[in-house]
């Protein structure tokens, strides 16, 4: 297998066509990137801005330039030597009348040759989430009616736009009178004889007969466990393998999948032992991707939160936890916000997966002679659901693995141990199914509830998660991250360290992101908010002024004041990460563009928090008088919060330059895979999607990356336009492609770092027999030095080599300067030094 040096990115849709994406081939190969990591192609719904909603899995989607564009742009990447990778969803499809699959299981119901396709429960009719109230609301409103659909011809069920086919035995012979039908008695009568039940959106949650992504209802989840389901859902994606088109695959989603191992060993048979496979999964703190899976490695969630140990200053988190705790009426528990998400998730967005699971149990505890209420098993269940601290397990037909074994076991003992209040019987019983130790008689009852119980930890874990306790605690918004860990651990860099080690050894060749489609927010961003956690007691006190300045704003309305304190923070939080390093208050129109990205943004986090609105009842009142709040933060009138707002910042904004560029580097020179998310070799200071699929500025980056300048750190405005990065970007990127075996199988090596200023440093080595490379940057650089400016300095500095560094000759990566090494390195502090120091050997 030929292993990606280092992939890009690249959103497809919102202008991003396959001619655009060739026209850009010239600048990726300057840059060194050596294959194109492209987003979903296949056909998906007409207004699909992601891709992820496929429509039709053997088609490329006309939107972005059909099979004819395709094929130039692999030409295009050929022609360049760079290969490409798809991102592909084998998880789902949309549960929509665009999708033929998913059409034709609504018109023949069981009957249909796809019915088998979609995860589907036929023992009733299928549930069609799709109208804005009852059927019977719906119904004596007039909102619904029996016409040919403007498509096919063929009598349909009309509700405004969309036509649901009728099922052609409830008509056959007399389509004429069918079209006739008026009546709401007789319309009620149609709708019953369908195969399908439509029905509002919002019962969807409790009372959905099929399996959909997450608690996303136009998104169906799809049988690829079955072989036939696999070859259709995977014939023009093995085809363009086979062909040389496509060299790596990109896995969405895996975990919700019946029998992931199952569908890896069927694709890789069918991809070959050449494709490059990686897999998008979450890890949990200590837990490895299975090592009998065969991947490279995962899309590189873990690697992000590796890096929060490099750059986050543990030691002060205390002081801006106890001041954003000082803003509620009681302390924060973390452990009690998760425990309160995930109870959220199981009781309501998830309450009929967890119903039918319950129902489930019930009828294996009566096979099993083990009588047991459904309230004591739905209780055990929530609380296995609750305390699941990963997200799933991997049982098959066959059973499970000891190791899952064992977590079940700790799950249950951990139940015990908190004093929650359930049945040990139910708990018991659950533990029993879900490892197989029931009667014969209960055995396929047993496997399908572990298959829906695995299927359903992941989303459980991922929408409490990511998508509400991270918008719901608001410390330190740069924690808050995919991958992350809920209840936040001890940052350190021996931590880091180990974490990179255990890279090394685990997953070489796994991706390793520091900005994704799905990341809360861009790398810079990011960067730029670990900063707060070394000056804690600057950022409290710039708030409480930011607070008093912005007080008229601040509404009281009868449900609270809005918005409340622990809001504002966030606000001011989040806008710190956004606004771009030279951002002026006077220009009107960035100002303007800048403000409506921030409030749909803002929206979308009071939301997602669930707290005083959601998305299935947003509060209005609340939400406007937040909105309403932070547009005057960008009002011409409040021109002077503004400019007082970016000086205030300004010490964080620098940080953060010198913490993105560290961060750059880490994930260029460390274990795996890099990818550079498009755009981020520039800056991305972007916010959470869709924010962050906005095309990148593609008529600055490839010009100013032509022009062959070789900024340094002495450079101020190369550290604020991104030349900087982007130029440290390239120049590592064709290092590694000069060295690959160096990078792919060489040894990370930790090192100990001193200086002689305070300074302090992450300093590390890749080795390789006779090869090498040596890394030492900063970090914690805000304040040290008195007037704040870049670039970071540390100083006289010493670093303890290894055997592979002792007495060898190495040259400077960015100054061809050599240098000879003892035992030791000692670096000197100069005016034109480079704080950013690789070195390879000679």
């Amino acid at each position: 297998m030929k292993f990606p040096t280092a992939t890009y990115r690249l959103q497809f849709r919102n202008g991003m066509t396959f001619d655009r994406a060739s026209a850009l081939v010239p600048y990726l190969k300057t840059l060194g990137i050596s294959h194109l990591y492209a987003s979903p192609i296949f056909t998906a719904t007409s207004e699909s801005t992601h891709g992820y909603d496929v429509t039709d899995a053997n088609e490329i989607d006309p939107a972005i330039g059909g099979r004819a564009g395709f094929d130039r742009m692999v030409e295009t990447l050929k022609d360049a030597g760079l290969g490409l990778i798809l991102d592909i969803v084998p998880n789902h499809m949309a549960a929509s009348l665009e999708t033929p699959w998913w059409k034709d299981v609504i018109e023949h119901g069981a009957e249909s040759r796809y019915a088998r396709h979609f995860d589907i429960d036929w023992s009733r009719r299928l549930t069609l989430p799709v109208l804005g109230d009852d059927f019977e609301a719906v119904l004596e409103a007039g909102d619904l009616a029996v016409k040919s659909d403007p498509k096919t011809g063929k009598p349909s069920l009309a509700y405004f736009e969309s036509f649901f086919p009728l099922n052609p035995a409830t008509y056959d012979g007399r389509e004429d009178e069918i079209l006739k039908i008026s009546d709401k008695a007789s319309l009620s009568q149609l709708h019953e004889q369908q195969p399908y039940r439509l029905m509002s959106w919002r019962d969807a949650a409790r009372d959905l007969s099929y399996r959909r992504f997450f608690e996303v209802t136009g998104l169906a989840g799809v049988r690829v466990e079955d072989e036939a389901v696999f070859e259709d859902s995977h014939r023009l994606i093995l085809e363009l393998v086979r062909s040389g088109a496509v060299q790596g695959l990109r896995l969405d989603h895996i975990d919700g999948l019946a029998d992931p191992k199952g569908y890896l060993d069927r694709l890789r048979q069918a991809a070959g032992p050449d494709c490059y496979i990686v897999v998008e999964k979450i890890l949990g703190e200590g837990e490895q991707l299975p090592a009998d899976w065969p991947v490279s490695g995962t899309t590189g969630y873990e690697f992000v939160a590796a890096l929060s140990h490099a750059l986050v200053d543990g030691a002060k988190l205390e002081v801006l936890q106890s001041a954003y705790e000082g803003l509620g009426e009681k302390r924060v528990d973390a452990k009690e916000q998760l425990r309160a998400a995930k109870l959220l998730m199981a009781s309501r967005n998830f309450e009929g997966e967890v119903t039918v699971l319950v129902k489930l149990a019930a009828k294996i505890a009566e096979q099993a002679g083990r009588p047991t209420t459904e309230n004591e098993l739905k209780d055990a269940l929530s609380e296995m659901l609750i305390a699941f601290p990963v997200y799933r397990t991997y049982g098959t037909l066959e059973g499970m693995r000891a190791d899952d074994k064992a977590l079940l076991d700790q799950v249950i003992e951990g139940i015990g141990g908190a004093g929650h209040s359930v049945s040990i019987e139910a708990l018991a019983l659950i533990n029993g199914i879900l490892k197989g130790d029931v009667p014969t008689s209960a055995a396929q009852d047993a496997v399908t509830f572990r298959t829906k119980f695995q299927q359903l930890t992941g989303p459980i874990m991922a929408k409490s998660i990511e998508d509400t306790l991270f918008f719901r605690h608001n410390m330190l918004l740069g924690l808050n991250e995919v991958g992350a860990e809920p209840i936040q651990p001890d940052f350190s860099l021996d931590h880091f360290h180990e974490e990179m080690r255990i890279r090394k050894e685990r997953q070489p060749m796994g991706i390793s992101s520091t900005s994704t489609h799905d990341t809360k927010r861009g790398e810079d961003a990011r960067a730029r908010l670990y900063a707060l956690s070394e000056a804690p007691e600057v950022w409290i006190a710039a708030v409480e002024g930011w607070r008093a300045m912005n007080a008229k704003a601040v509404q009281q309305l009868p449900d609270g004041t809005a918005p409340e304190p622990e809001v504002e923070w966030m606000i001011y939080q989040a806008l710190a990460g956004f606004l771009p390093p030279r951002f002026d208050a006077d220009d009107e129109k960035t100002v303007e563009a800048l403000r409506d990205r921030f409030l749909t943004y803002l929206e979308k986090a009071l939301r997602e928090a669930k707290l005083r609105s959601d998305w299935g009842d947003s509060n209005e009142a609340y939400e406007e008088a937040v909105l309403g709040y932070a547009s005057h933060l960008f009002s011409k009138d409040n021109k002077d919060f503004l400019t007082r707002f970016a000086e205030t910042i300004k010490p964080f904004i620098e940080a953060g330059l010198a913490n993105g560029l560290t961060q750059t580097i880490i994930k260029l020179m460390a274990p795996g895979i890099p990818d550079i998310y498009q755009g981020s070799e520039g800056f991305d200071f972007s916010l959470v999607d869709p924010d962050n699929r906005r095309e990148p500025d593609y008529d600055t980056l490839p010009k100013r990356l032509a022009e062959g300048r070789k900024p340094d750190a002495t450079d101020i405005s190369a550290w604020y336009d991104g030349s900087l990065k982007q130029y440290v970007t390239a120049a590592l990127l064709r290092l590694r492609q000069s060295e690959p075996d160096l990078f792919n199988e060489g040894h990370y090596v930790p090192l100990e770092a001193t200086t002689g200023s305070g300074g302090r440093l992450i300093a590390f080595a890749r080795v390789n027999g006779e090869k090498a490379v040596l890394v030492v940057l900063p970090r914690f650089t805000l304040g040290h030095r008195k007037d704040r400016a870049l670039p970071p300095t540390f100083g006289d500095a010493t670093v303890d080599l290894p055997a592979a560094l002792k007495n060898k000759r190495l040259r400077n990566v960015w100054t061809e300067d050599q240098i000879e090494t003892s035992d030791i390195l000692k670096l000197v502090a100069s005016d034109k030094g480079h704080p950013f120091l690789v070195f390879r050997t000679v």
